[in-house]
């Protein structure tokens, strides 16, 4: 279920772990599992109302608002507590690495782990920031600084190579070029102030799923 406010709060079941549930953070933007801390009522509250997510410390025994002394804090998007009530689901959007090895997830071990298509999101944002910093020898710099219709023309230039060897029956030409032409994309979209959300979001509404 969705917690909202206090109400939603009463009904979990606090009197399990004595007065304490374990509290999973996602990543809302590509779904990766960030990390897992717990929440009492007042960290539960206090997440709701400050929009920071916020745990309460068993070593400190005080709440933790994540980020408090790093900076790498937890932007709240939505609690949900589970079929039982006893545990609880995190959407947040995290601001710099979340675990304290400074890597993005405490899941990860010496390198960065995500699943296929999560990987389309965080190379959207490699793409932003690229933007932004515009790195001198960085073809996608070169990219934003050549401006929208080139961008635009390289993506038409690859949609019609995807499909060329799609025609032609080359797999592995076929995957090379599919891979530029959703690179192109993206950059596209970001030039175009928007990205995969949006277009994720239009289809899913296509398909009678307005969330």
């Amino acid at each position: 279920m969705l917690i909202r406010n206090k109400q939603d709060i009463d009904l979990l079941e606090w009197q399990k772990m004595e007065g304490l549930l374990p509290a999973i953070v996602q990543d809302a933007f590509d779904g990766r599992v960030l990390m897992q801390a717990y929440m009492n009522r007042e960290a539960l509250a206090h997440s709701l109302e400050s929009g920071k997510v916020t745990f309460w410390s068993r070593s400190r025994q005080a709440l933790w608002t994540k980020g408090e002394t790093s900076g790498n804090t937890l932007e709240l998007v939505e609690v949900h507590g589970d079929c039982d009530g006893d545990c609880l689901l995190v959407m947040a959007v995290p601001a710099g690495p979340t675990c304290h090895r400074n890597t993005d997830t405490c899941f990860d071990t010496e390198r960065e782990v995500a699943p296929s298509l999560s990987f389309l999101a965080s190379l959207e944002r490699l793409i932003e920031q690229r933007e932004l910093d515009r790195p001198e020898d960085s073809y996608t710099t070169r990219l934003f600084d050549d401006g929208t219709k080139r961008i635009a023309q390289k993506v038409g230039e690859e949609g019609v190579e995807t499909a060329l060897a799609a025609v032609a029956g080359d797999r592995e030409e076929l995957i090379n070029d599919s891979a530029d032409l959703l690179y192109h994309l993206l950059v596209l979209l970001r030039a175009g102030e928007t990205g995969l959300s949006e277009v994720t979001q239009a289809l899913r509404s296509r398909h009678g799923d307005p969330d």
